[in-house]
């Protein structure tokens, strides 16, 4: 007998991506959503998740990638770099994480248009398989990883789109040469488009900043498991935002910012919505056959409420150098129940700036509790004016 990584991998991933209680898998009503390469979900940055995991809308930063690229087109700087690292499940084990790279560059003299590209890596760490004595098989390092491409370009003074294409790839399998089991890596293809508005209403005597904006990622194929018996939906996701930025003093700004998030992918049926194992054999075999276009429209009709997520966050920001961050996430207990508080704070300068944040989950059990990430990030402009000083 032996044990596959991938069956320890889709199973962390599960709990990461669904802390239930033992309350909710009884209840009928529960029935989260699942797909294939859930890390495309895990917020990579520290500043989105310190403020709840949002950023459909908020100022234009270097990993504008993940919630909206459209906002590179905004951008002041004309380029920047950064890299971001998550352990993941630290409750659990010591050697899962997430290390992501990001980084645009703004194009020609206009000031309009930029490219921006993002690399992720997710690693499921070291794990030995055993055969039915407990005796060591073989040593498996599985992992995901994805590589994309943008383009953001203004549309008007106010309003710009963007495009990112996707290559996605999942090595969760193992092979024992003893058998001849073996099972294969998957790929994917998928793309998002995007788009930010955002405009300088004066207040009083000050000038604010509000902004709305949209992201739908992660439209494309299907990742095929198991040579393609067990298919499995991308995580396409629809993300909506607003953020509204304001003085408090001279040097002093303060943001609030509300984002909300439906998964566009239809929940897999279960047993006991069904009369017979016929009729649910039927209704799954459905399920896996479904184009993920398909499953894009019948996600609106399976519990739509209870599918969304919702995320506010605030962020106070002094001379742009020192910024305090907090936020809160909420998911329905039916859908999930991933519900936590986000904490976090950042330090800039002209060339680097470092960001990192704290989650504090309320959900009882919840093997998110105390995950930490952190964010280092260079502003091109800065480093080519420190050596154009010198």
């Amino acid at each position: 007998m032996k044990l596959t990584k991938s069956i320890i991998a889709v199973a962390l991933m599960a709990t990461a991506l669904t802390a239930w209680s033992q309350d909710d898998i009884k209840n009928t009503e529960f029935n989260p959503v699942t797909t294939g390469v859930t890390s495309l979900s895990i917020t990579p940055d520290a500043r989105g998740a310190s403020m709840g995991d949002l950023g459909a809308a908020t100022e234009a930063d270097v990993n504008s990638q993940f919630w909206n690229p459209s906002k590179y087109a905004f951008a002041y700087s004309n380029a920047g770099v950064s890299l971001s690292y998550t352990p993941w499940l630290r409750k659990i084990v010591n050697d899962i994480y997430l290390a992501n790279l990001a980084g645009y560059y703004k194009l020609g003299g206009g000031d309009n248009q930029a490219v921006s590209a993002s690399l992720r890596y997710f690693s499921l760490g070291e794990v030995m398989a055993t055969d039915g004595d407990g005796s060591m098989l073989s040593t498996i390092n599985p992992f995901e990883m994805s590589v994309d491409l943008g383009y953001s370009r203004k549309l008007s003074e106010k309003f710009s789109m963007g495009v990112v294409l996707r290559y996605i790839y999942s090595d969760l399998g193992y092979s024992d040469m003893n058998t001849g089991d073996q099972t294969s890596s998957a790929s994917a293809f998928s793309a998002d488009l995007s788009g930010y508005y955002t405009t300088f209403p004066v207040i009083g005597r000050n000038e604010c900043q509000w902004s709305v904006g949209f992201n739908v990622s992660n439209i494309g194929s299907k990742v095929s498991y198991n040579k393609g018996n067990d298919p499995a939906y991308l995580p396409a996701n629809l993300r909506l935002g607003t953020a509204f930025t304001f003085p408090l003093a001279d040097y002093n700004n303060l943001t609030l910012a509300f984002d909300a998030n439906k998964m566009l992918v239809p929940a897999k049926p279960r047993l006991a919505d069904y009369e017979d194992n016929l009729a649910y054999d039927d209704a799954l075999q459905e399920w896996k056959d479904k184009s993920s276009i398909s499953g894009i429209f019948d996600s609106f009709s399976d519990n739509f409420a209870k599918r969304i997520t919702y995320s506010m966050g605030a962020e106070y920001a002094y001379n742009q150098q020192f910024f305090l961050r907090g936020g809160y996430y909420y998911e329905s207990k039916y859908a999930g129940n991933r519900q936590y508080f986000g904490l976090g704070a950042g330090f800039s300068l002209n060339v680097i700036k470092i960001d990192a944040s704290y989650m504090i989950a309320t959900a009882q059990n919840s093997p998110l509790d105390q995950t930490l990430r952190f964010t280092l990030s260079f502003d091109m402009d800065g480093i080519k004016d420190l050596f154009g000083r010198n």
